[in-house]
């Protein structure tokens, strides 16, 4: 298996109340995936954090293999969430995949 997880900073132009709502719809928008996308085992997105973290989105999936997981880069359900829900409203993102 291989676990793929991103951290995520929204954009610093929004409010409060604004990244509220972004990191709603990101974590409906991915978590929305669930069953959808071949390989994919387990998917889930963290918005709720402690005042000591400095991302605001945490995004833990877990996949068959790497080839389950370069296919979801690809899946235009996956595409089309992280480009309406995701990319417009992030500063910085991090990744680290690894086998489980």
């Amino acid at each position: 298996m291989v676990k793929h997880i991103i951290l995520w900073t929204l954009k610093d132009e929004y409010t409060e109340a604004q990244k509220k709502e972004i990191r709603a719809g990101i974590k409906e928008g991915l978590e929305g995936l669930k069953g959808q996308i071949p390989g994919m085992i387990d998917i889930s997105v963290r918005t709720d954090y402690l005042p000591t973290s400095t991302v605001d989105v945490m995004l833990d999936t877990t996949f068959e293999d790497a080839d389950a997981l370069a296919a979801y880069a690809k899946n235009p359900k996956h595409v089309a969430v992280a480009d309406t829900r995701v990319r417009p409203f992030t500063a910085n993102r991090a990744c680290m995949d690894f086998e489980v």
